[in-house]
């Protein structure tokens, strides 16, 4: 296997353990800083949650320009090092404007999956990209799902710690970087940094012009807003629906993410290989209907799990439409590519949550109908609307 890929694995998941790992501990940190109550802290968190999204998807463009302009290995070592500083100081934060700081830096340095995806591009032979955008993709599940756990570990000790346990691991992602990952962009393919490509709004304005891309990035757009669904009201609509305990929650939570790293960092290649990126993409997100039709109707945890598991084969067609959009792309812009595609993801989590958390409250305040899994009923719609347009779209791609 390419050394570089396993690099690049080590950091995407470093990167996303890191932002894991400090999960459980939000809620106490926040409360001892602003001495208020948790139904405070959890607004207050949602405030945080909002200022890292923005800042993800304004800078995941210039993030991804940076690198197409002066290589991928600078922009990755120096992000990761950046995020590691950040970490220690949201360690340190004496107050919560120091916290908001800090998450401010974490979404803009987070912002280098733009960067770690343009590797596989430059290095992948194009009919092979979507195995590796798979792995990297596993890595980062691997990552959400080890970094809770070792994060809630940890925090029993400290709410601090799990920052400075992130901060480490930064570091050690750095020197490691330093070491073994090798440059991916010649120089010969990169091009001058435009500030009007390398912002969400140019770059998706001039990625729009390309019909299969923009197709794909509607899909995008569609299915992670269906998402949020699980990532706003998951354990709200367990502990109403059902009472899950918060070891449950976190249960169904790691079996969920330990399925995406077997569909999305394994069995993905192995799809594409055989039925192709096309076939790959459409069959495996027709899976998110059912799953979130089981979710939105299921009577108890046990419908819920099996709703999980269908809900995981999705996680094949992301690293399918990366392989097919990549093809498009000139190969001095898949950083740019990269990073519209992180904007999209983080505009859902800037829009999906109060609409999410909207919906559920609607339908579980216990006036009129009582109905909690109203989210995952509109995430079944915008499913159906991701289907449409992904079906369409490869159709033309394929006549065309």
């Amino acid at each position: 296997m390419n050394r570089n890929l396993i690099v690049l694995a080590i950091i995407v998941f470093i990167d996303h353990a890191g932002i894991g790992l400090i999960v459980p501990v939000m809620p106490s940190l926040i409360e001892g800083l602003t001495g208020e109550g948790v139904d405070r802290a959890a607004e207050i968190g949602g405030w945080l949650l909002f200022a890292y999204a923005v800042m993800q998807f304004l800078f995941a463009p210039i993030i991804g320009g940076l690198s197409d302009r002066f290589g991928r290995r600078p922009v990755l070592i120096a992000t990761l090092a950046l995020l590691g500083v950040d970490y220690a100081l949201m360690a340190w934060a004496p107050t919560l404007t120091w916290l908001f700081v800090g998450r401010i830096i974490s979404g803009i340095m987070g912002a280098s999956w733009a960067a770690a995806n343009s590797c596989i591009a430059d290095s992948i032979p194009r009919e092979r990209r979507g195995a590796a955008f798979g792995m990297l993709g596993g890595a980062g599940a691997a990552g959400f799902v080890l970094g809770p756990a070792i994060g809630g570990l940890i925090g029993q000790f400290g709410d601090r710690l799990p920052f400075v346990a992130a901060a480490i691991m930064c570091a050690a992602g750095t020197v490691y970087g330093l070491l073994y990952f090798k440059e991916t962009l010649p120089a010969e393919r990169r091009r001058s940094f435009d500030p009007f490509r390398s912002n969400p709004f140019g770059s998706l304005q001039r990625l729009s012009r390309i019909p299969l891309v923009a197709g794909c990035l509607l899909t995008i757009f569609l299915m992670q807003l269906a998402s949020q669904s699980q990532l706003s009201v998951w354990a709200y609509y367990g502990s109403f629906k059902f009472g899950w305990t918060p070891l449950v929650i976190g249960g169904t939570v790691a079996l969920f993410g330990a399925l995406l790293v077997v569909t999305q960092g394994i069995l993905s290649g192995k799809s594409i290989a055989r039925y192709g990126p096309v076939r790959t993409a459409t069959v495996s997100l027709a899976f998110a209907i059912p799953s979130f039709l089981i979710l939105a109707f299921a009577p108890n945890t046990p419908a819920v799990i099996l709703g999980i598991v269908v809900g995981a084969v999705p996680g094949m067609c992301f690293p399918a439409m990366q392989q097919l959009m990549s093809a498009r792309i000139d190969e001095d812009a898949q950083g740019e590519l990269q990073g519209a595609i992180a904007s999209t993801i983080s505009l859902t989590a800037i829009l999906g949550p109060p609409v999410m958390t909207g919906v559920f409250g609607a339908y579980a305040d216990g006036k009129g109908l009582v109905f909690p899994g109203a989210p995952f009923l509109l995430a079944a719609l915008l499913m159906v609307a991701a289907v449409a347009v992904l079906t369409a779209t490869l159709r033309r791609h394929q006549t065309g």
